[in-house]
């Protein structure tokens, strides 16, 4: 007898590893378009994901649907080298307008692991360094390369022993700027400090290949640096002849309200990964440098079966014309300055919710506990769940999952905020009630 989605979908702890199947929330779902996805019973939900800030132009865009279909009747495989195709030229040609001047020379991949495995490889090979730097609380991805960067949470490493090349300094401290002083100065004042004590004490600065960061705390709390700090980043790295890194895979595409973070800020990487919003929900990344840094990267050192597919490649490009045409990073910017100024209207009449802050459309909602002011994971659990029930759907993310991420496709209306939003605070207003009535 044949099984069916909803067999299927009970016995999905013995189908699939723990890792794949075990996240939040396991919606089962049968559609997806625009802002939503379409439950297998016809249940609408309201999309505050993008699928983890993939979606920018809006779930099953039109314009990419038609892009895939007419690359599927021309050609589905590369591999690239081996054959040459207009898709992935086309591509690169394209994507040199909107980055940054200078990083103009691609390699593309799958994933943003692989992008960010890329660069590191570049950055140690041009510079025949050995060592890396990387920054408390990044997110950088889970391969054994990749994870010797990350340090969101530790349970990502653990038994995994990630290598001994690598090194941390702290993320820009925003919280702990004493009150009346400049917050930009503070966090690069300290950096300096921190940095001088690492090449002190750990490694000469001659033996450190790249640092690399993520100009906007992802997975690790949704944390906004000021420029300065990042400024201080770029200093440090010219000063010692290190190669920096942006990790862009969830901040790019538009996602903080220019097309890459890069730009947001005014400083400019070495070497950029890139991934995510790239191709609207296709596999596809690039690692990104200039050509200078990448013809130092000879044929056979770094290779790809797949990367860059011709299928990918057209989804991308019509990605491109649709952010373009619809002035997404325009409306990221208008509905995220929107949605922040809801979001602390809500705050205003809430004690749970703690610190609002976010970047074009990239926006994380601290939960608090309103006694203590301490984070409070399960009570963030509480309220998106509390919000899954009522048709709106938001991710998790900090140190200790005590931030709910709002990143809707970048096609969100204003509409759509009010309708997210006004659920969220349903969602608030029924855990205090559960937890806090009886101390009122």
């Amino acid at each position: 007898m044949n099984s069916t989605f909803q067999d299927r979908y009970e016995r999905m702890s013995e189908l699939l590893a723990p890792s794949m199947a075990k996240d939040h929330p396991n919606l089962p779902v049968v559609k997806e378009e625009g802002c939503y996805y379409y439950g297998e019973d016809g249940t609408k939900y309201l999309d505050f994901t993008s699928g983890i800030a993939v979606a920018n132009t809006g779930h099953r865009h039109p314009k990419v649907v038609e892009a895939i279909k007419n690359s599927v009747d021309e050609l589905m495989h590369g591999p690239s080298g081996v054959i040459m195709y207009d898709s992935i030229l086309h591509l690169a040609e394209r994507l040199q307008q909107k980055l940054p001047t200078g990083l103009d020379c691609f390699f593309f991949a799958n994933s943003g692991t692989e992008a960010v495995e890329g660069g590191l490889k570049l950055a140690k090979h041009v510079t025949q360094r050995p060592y890396v730097i990387s920054f408390t609380g990044c997110f950088h991805g889970r391969s054994l390369g990749a994870l010797g960067v990350s340090t969101s949470k530790s349970k990502y490493r653990k038994f995994l022993q990630p290598n001994g090349l690598t090194y941390q300094l702290p993320f820009a401290d925003v919280e702990g700027c004493p009150s009346g002083e400049d917050i930009g100065t503070y966090c690069a004042q300290q950096l300096e400090k921190e940095a001088e004590r690492l090449f002190d004490h750990q490694v000469t600065p001659e033996e450190v290949a790249c640092m690399i960061v993520e100009p906007v705390l992802g997975e690790g709390g949704y944390i906004i640096p000021p420029a300065a700090w990042l400024e201080k980043v770029r200093e440090i790295c010219d000063r010692h002849g290190i190669l920096l890194i942006f990790d862009e895979v969830q901040t790019g595409f538009g996602r903080t309200g220019e097309w890459f973070a890069s730009q947001k800020f005014g400083v400019t990487p070495d070497i950029m990964a890139i991934a995510k919003g790239i191709a609207s929900g296709m596999p596809l990344s690039a690692t990104v440098a200039s050509k200078e840094l990448m013809s130092q990267w000879p044929m056979g050192s770094h290779g790809t079966t797949f990367g860059g597919n011709p299928i990918a490649c057209s989804a991308a490009l019509a990605t491109l014309d649709v952010m373009e045409e619809e002035n997404l990073i325009s409306n990221a910017n208008q509905m995220g300055e929107y949605a922040l100024e809801r979001l602390e209207e809500i705050k205003s009449r809430h004690r749970v919710i703690g610190e609002v802050r976010g970047v074009g459309l990239m926006i994380g909602i601290e939960i608090i506990d309103a006694g203590t002011g301490d984070p409070d994971g399960d009570g963030m659990m509480e309220i998106l769940n509390g919000s899954l029930q009522r048709g709106v759907l938001f991710y998790l993310c900090g140190k200790h999952q005590e931030v709910i991420r709002m990143i809707p496709p970048l096609v969100v209306s204003k509409e759509q905020i009010d309708e997210g939003l006004r659920v969220f605070e349903e969602a608030v207003t029924a855990f205090e009630e559960m937890k806090y009535s009886s101390l009122v």
